[in-house]
């Protein structure tokens, strides 16, 4: 008896924890309602070599969620799906179609600030989920690094031209940065890129099977769309962005994601200023979410970073790194951090369940 009650209290600050840390959007063109900032819950996460117990701060709502822009079906590809597995074109024509749309999407020179990418001939592909659940809310999934040639190419830091404001792989007061880095390879000789890909069609799935539509940037082992050219094309499609990558350090030092900095400049610089606060609710989320499946965190679950990324997203964004490159990326811890990863963007939007 004195067991089950433990596991039963345990079983409610889970679900409290993540009913907490998100904003309250119902769909994604409806604002939240709500006008109160609200605590997150303690969690007890496991650092790199020790327990951590944290309880954050209080999170500030975000008075509505981003819309993604509209579509045009002119010269679109469409495929099908049979339940949440793509599935080869000529069969494709014998499943009832209207499930899922699959449609290629283009960086184009009338999207805001797409003339600072300097790499962006291919396309991303865009999941349209119009399944009995579908919630109306897009999911950016970015399979960190896999782009060739694009740790020769620089692109600017700032869509201002101000220089970066912290370290990191590009040094603080550079003004410009690697295009796309070619990702570090883990300890058993497997290639990051690789990595972060299958866990984003991992993810993918999940995300359509709970009913939301996703944007792919990557679903090859090469794309032609530098980070720039993906952070905009997150901002014109989709409502919110999730960059997956993993540490370069070697103790399986756990999750975390890259927190906007604590820089007044910083947070004040246009889209900066429009997004920071809804980027670290997402985070918070994310990291949560992880948590509660067992995945470890490293120290708060999040890191001070300026990067690319967050610097031109116009839509809530984020760069979580899933682990390092002694971590354990089998098929079924890469499933379990998909389940994580969900369970946030469910708490971030407020949508109840796993899918």
């Amino acid at each position: 008896m004195k067991r089950k009650l433990i596991l039963t209290l345990a079983a409610g600050l889970a679900a409290l924890t993540l009913a907490s840390c998100g904003s309250r959007a119902q769909t994604a063109d409806t604002p939240s309602d709500a006008s109160t900032a609200q605590s997150v819950a303690e969690i007890t996460v496991e650092a790199a070599d020790a327990s951590v117990s944290e309880t954050s701060a209080p999170l500030a709502t975000p008075t509505s969620v981003p819309s993604a822009t509209p579509i045009s079906t002119d010269s679109s590809v469409t495929d099908s799906f049979i339940g949440d597995t793509p599935v080869a074109e000529e069969a494709a024509q014998e499943l009832p179609e209207g499930t899922i749309d699959q449609r290629e999407v283009y960086l184009t020179e009338d999207l805001e600030f797409a003339d600072y990418s300097a790499i962006h001939s291919d396309p991303a592909i865009l999941y349209e989920n119009h399944k009995a659940n579908s919630n109306g809310i897009t999911v950016c999934v970015n399979a960190g690094h896999g782009t060739s040639g694009g740790e020769s190419v620089r692109t600017q830091c700032h869509p201002d031209g101000t220089p970066k404001v912290t370290g990191g792989s590009t040094a603080e007061g550079s003004t410009t940065a690697t295009a796309v880095a070619s990702g570090m390879t883990f300890q058993d000789g497997t290639e990051e890129r690789s990595v972060t890909l299958a866990a984003a069609l991992i993810l993918r799935d999940r995300l359509l099977d709970a009913g939301y539509s996703v944007l792919m940037i990557r679903e090859t082992d090469d794309v032609q769309l530098d980070n720039i050219a993906r952070t905009v094309l997150a901002n014109s499609y989709a409502n919110c962005h999730i960059a997956l990558h993993w540490d370069s350090t070697d103790y399986d030092k756990g999750a975390y994601y890259m927190k906007v900095p604590s820089v007044d400049s910083y947070k004040s610089m246009y889209p900066v200023s429009e997004t920071w606060e809804m980027s670290d609710q997402f985070g918070d989320c994310l990291v949560q979410g992880l948590a509660q499946v067992g995945r470890k965190v490293f120290d708060d679950g999040h890191l001070e970073m300026d990067l690319t990324q967050t610097s031109y997203s116009k839509v809530p964004s984020i760069d979580i790194e899933l682990g390092d490159r002694a971590s354990d990326h089998s098929d079924e811890t890469l499933r379990n951090i998909a389940e994580g990863l969900l369970m946030g963007v469910n708490a971030y939007f407020g949508i109840g369940g796993q899918g």
